[in-house]
């Protein structure tokens, strides 16, 4: 099993937003040149987040998208639920037809492991994500010899 694209550049692109929000709404134009996913991708992605409520849109100058909930309130799994990605890794993607319309022998084993998964993107909360990039950016900050980068200041505290 693994993670697609969407998932992946779903979750990429929310915890952009989860740490550059604080200066405002971040543009999907911003997001697309910072993490190098294709403009049109991330309008694609950001229609099925904002239905599902984990981001909302700011029209006008200025605009742009914002965490509809606080970061630490949306998990990863949600994200990628969100852009329709399954977090399953049967080869019959649940419906137990693996093998002559029955269930393959290691069915259980795939099953097991893909509630495994779905639980532990569940129990990872964006709010984790940003204190991770945080103190990534502060053991950056702190060797000597390395420039650091001024966008740090617009990123989220909390």
């Amino acid at each position: 099993m693994r993670l697609t694209t969407k998932g992946r550049f779903a979750v990429t692109a929310m915890l952009d937003v989860a740490l550059r929000q604080t200066g405002g709404p971040v543009t999907l134009a911003g997001i697309s040149e910072r993490q190098h996913i294709s403009l049109s991708y991330l309008e694609q992605l950001f229609g099925k987040l904002r239905r599902c409520e984990l981001v909302e849109s700011v029209r006008g100058p200025g605009g742009g998208y914002c965490l509809a909930r606080p970061a630490s309130e949306i998990n990863v799994a949600e994200i990628i639920k969100a852009v329709d990605e399954p977090i399953d890794a049967t080869q019959c993607g649940g419906k137990e037809n693996c093998r002559d319309e029955g269930r393959c022998m290691t069915h259980d084993l795939w099953s097991d492991l893909s509630t495994t998964i779905h639980d532990y993107l569940s129990n990872v909360t964006l709010g984790e994500l940003i204190e991770k990039q945080q103190k990534k950016l502060k053991r950056c900050a702190d060797k000597p010899g390395v420039l650091q980068d001024k966008r740090a200041s617009h990123i989220a505290t909390h």
